[in-house]
């Protein structure tokens, strides 16, 4: 399986890069993973509606561009539907099962994403009504997918 993150903006943190390396080096056994950072844009203080919008719209675009015809796309969303890890794990199986052998998880920016990317997604999907910061979400996203895997080789390490 191919599994590719487009995240809009840079992971900072040292603590969070060496977590995301940890997930990285464990994924190997599972699948090909692929992480594509595209820039964020700059959103001024007091932007208008208008302003956020053209934000949006520019890392819609840059997002877009780094989504291929054959991936299965997930949307991180708010909006979007909650799965349990279980449920999670039995969509990755489904859709291997099924041929969809690449899948791609988007998490735009701090404004949210355009209506473009959400008819591109093939699921929008919401870890929490609660409120996380971009780059700890990646964290979270590729430990929830490793989690994924786990669960569906039977491994004690969702117990």
């Amino acid at each position: 399986m191919n599994i590719t993150i487009i995240a809009v903006g840079k992971l900072k943190e040292k603590y969070l890069k060496e977590a995301i390396a940890e997930y990285e080096k464990r994924m190997k056994a599972f699948a090909k993973l692929q992480i594509i950072e595209v820039n964020d844009e700059k959103t001024p203080e007091a932007a208008s509606e208008k302003e956020k919008m053209q934000i949006i719209g520019k890392e819609e675009s840059k997002i877009m561009d780094k989504i291929t015809k054959d991936t299965y796309v997930i949307l991180l969303d708010v909006k979007g539907r909650m799965l349990s890890s279980e449920k999670l794990a039995s969509t990755i199986q489904d859709l291997g099962t099924y041929g969809k052998s690449h899948l791609t998880f988007v998490i735009g920016g701090s404004l949210g994403t355009g209506e473009a990317l959400k008819k591109r997604a093939d699921l929008s999907w919401s870890f929490s009504d609660l409120t996380f910061p971009h780059q700890l979400m990646r964290v979270m996203l590729l430990e929830q997918v490793y989690r994924a895997f786990q669960i569906n080789q039977g491994s004690p390490y969702h117990k």
